[in-house]
């Protein structure tokens, strides 16, 4: 097994680092668990039928919060891949 060192701007630590990644990470929960069950639910007119705020909501924390975690590895996975390269050389 090798070490690998990843060097990120300082926004990006800052904000892994932040009380907003907290947020992020409950509301990763859930997006994996709870949000397809109640959009499943919602469709069926069993999940607040008279609420037409929460399937707009749902939908987005099901699909925006992965793609926060996409944002954040883009960045780790171009370093590895940098790292490879020049070990390969």
């Amino acid at each position: 097994m090798e070490k690998v060192t990843i060097e990120i701007s300082a926004k990006w630590g800052r904000l892994v680092r932040s009380p907003f990644m907290l947020i992020i990470a409950a509301l990763q929960g859930v997006s994996i668990s709870f949000a397809p069950l109640l959009l499943y639910w919602s469709g069926k007119g069993e999940f607040y039928p008279d609420s037409q705020w929460i399937l707009p909501v749902l939908f987005a924390i099901a699909y925006l919060i992965p793609l926060f975690y996409f944002f954040i590895g883009g960045p780790v996975v171009k370093e590895l891949r940098v790292v490879n390269s020049e070990e390969r050389n």
